[in-house]
Formats: C-alpha cells, structure tokens, sequence
C-alpha cells in the first residue's frame, strides 16, 4: 500500500489523531512522528522528525510515493524525554523495528536500574533517552530476535521487578507493536490491568462483499491486516478490539491470539543478545 493510504486517506488516519485522539491519553500528539517500512533494503527505512505530524509537508510528499508490505507508524506525545529525532518511534535494530504506546512509570526512579541489565554488546546502539528505547533493548538482551513474546514477556517482568522494589505500584502501562519484517508481534499489557487501546481488523474479504462502494477495501488484499491504537474509520463491523494482557500475532493473513503476562527475567548470564 502507499503509505499515504494509511496516514492520510482513512476518515480517522494517524495525522488526523495526532491532533483529535479519540481513544488516546493525549488528545494531540504533536512531539515528532516517525514512519518505518520494508522496501528494497535489507535493513528497514525509517522517517523520523520532531515535527507534528500534520504540518511536516515532506511526510505527506514522501508517503504520496513510497508503498511497502510492511509499515509501522507512530505519533509521539512525550512523557518527559525530549523532543528529538533519536526519541521518536519506531526504533530500530537490524531488520528489527520497535514502537510503544504508554510509559515506564517514574523513569527517573528505574532508569538507571534498567540500563545496566542491557546487554553490554547492545547499550552502544541505544540512541535517545525514551523508556520506550530502552525497553526495546531489554526486549533484545531478552533474546527478541529467538523467541519475542518470551523476550518481552521477561522484559516486562523486569520492569515490574524493578519498579515495585522502588515502591511504584503501577510500573508499566504498554501497547507494543514489533516486528522482523515478516511477522509482527502486538502486546497490550499493563501493570493495573487497564491498558491502552488496541484494535485489529477482520477479515477484508468479508467486509468487500458488505462494503462494495468502499474504495480503500477494494485496493487492499484479502491478507490485508492493520493493528491500531484506534480504529482508523467508522466501518461497521471493521474492528475488533484485542483482549487486555493478549499477544497477537501476525504473519501474512494469518493471525492468532495468545494470552500474556510477565515472566521472571533471567539472570544477566543467562540472558542472550545480537548486536
């Protein structure tokens, strides 16, 4: 699909929230954006800027062109770390990409706790200071690139581990979205159980046939499949919403849904990573 399809033509798009969210925390999320997609390299491309996403005119210029099988998106509302390119989502490591919606809470408390258990061949790729980069690279010391749901499974228990020896109650709120280009991994997860938003869509053949006036659903495949923090238009019957502490995973048009939930974190000499 040409990313435009995505960020810029459905009735509820990713720029159209960035200053009207329904669903979010933050109703305009205007501190950077970033766009990642799978084309003719090996690695992943990625667009990051600070600006808000609906007044950078070289997004809407480059998504006007660019189509990929594969595309991550996000808009950021900072929750304290600057507003700077190496902060914004997605994140990226080899053909890996990484993008979260929620915190770590009280960063400052755990930061420093959750740095030193990075792997010490990964800490020199870490580029921002967001909790979100730093998970994604717990996520890696975890073993992301073997078994992700494991890995994250582990980072988040880390996470809770760390946070609660420094008395914070609720240390994680997360919606995770990652992936190696050929699978994507979706998470939605919180500490309190009452996690953000998070929505997949049926299968597009059915809604075809519903829906044959519908331009967007006649360009798309039958694999088609779109994980969001809010749906992207009011379609009747389009969206379903995925379950709290619920893993979803994708590859081509097959999808499946697993239940969730942190496990211990292994020890430092245990833990394996690829730099």
């Amino acid at each position: 699909m040409l990313l435009a399809d995505l960020l810029f033509a459905q009735e509820n798009s990713l720029v159209v929230q960035s200053r009207h969210s329904r669903l979010g925390v933050e109703a305009v999320n205007g501190d950077g954006f970033g766009v990642g997609w799978y084309g003719a390299q090996e690695e992943p491309g990625i667009y990051h800027s600070t600006e808000p996403a609906w007044s950078d005119r070289n997004l809407r210029e480059i998504s006007g062109h660019a189509s990929a099988g594969r595309v991550f998106a996000h808009i950021r509302a900072t929750t304290g770390s600057p507003v700077q390119q190496t902060n914004c989502h997605p994140f990226r490591h080899g053909r890996w990409l990484w993008m979260h919606n929620g915190a770590i809470a009280d960063f400052t408390l755990v930061k420093r706790d959750l740095t030193l258990e990075v792997e010490p061949a990964l800490f020199p790729h870490i580029e921002g200071s967001t909790d979100s980069e730093l998970f994604f690279f717990l996520a890696l010391t975890y073993g992301l690139e073997q078994d992700p749901p494991a890995a994250v499974a582990r980072a988040v228990g880390f996470i809770e581990e760390t946070g609660r020896r420094h008395g914070v109650e609720h240390p994680i709120q997360m919606t995770v979205a990652t992936t190696d280009g050929e699978t994507t991994w979706a998470f939605r997860y919180s500490s309190e159980g009452k996690s953000r938003s998070l929505f997949h869509n049926t299968d597009v053949s059915t809604l075809r046939l519903q829906h044959p006036d519908n331009p967007t659903l006649q360009r798309v495949s039958d694999d088609a499949r779109l994980v969001v923090s809010e749906p992207l238009g009011s379609l009747k019957g389009a969206w379903r919403e995925v379950p709290e502490s619920s893993c979803l995973v994708i590859r081509g048009g097959q999808e499946q849904m697993h239940p969730f939930s942190p496990s211990p974190a292994p020890s430092p000499s245990s833990a394996t990573a690829t730099s």
